[in-house]
């Protein structure tokens, strides 16, 4: 299915948010996450993705 993953168009076969961190090579356990706008904590990964899903991973940045 194609997705918007960080503003980018994607064709992915993840299932669900937590799939697709996986499926990208993102560490799960330092990343923040969001679906179509909305935060998901990391125990609520397992919501389903749908076609034009708009995801956003996000990593810590240190510095001031």
């Amino acid at each position: 299915m194609r997705i918007d993953l960080n503003g980018t168009p994607i064709e992915t076969g993840a299932a669900t948010l937590a799939d697709l961190i996986t499926e990208q090579n993102f560490e799960a356990a330092s990343v923040a996450t969001a679906l179509d706008g909305t935060f998901i904590p990391r125990d609520a990964r397992d919501r389903p993705l749908h076609p034009g899903a708009r995801v956003e991973v996000l990593s810590p940045m240190q510095g001031g």
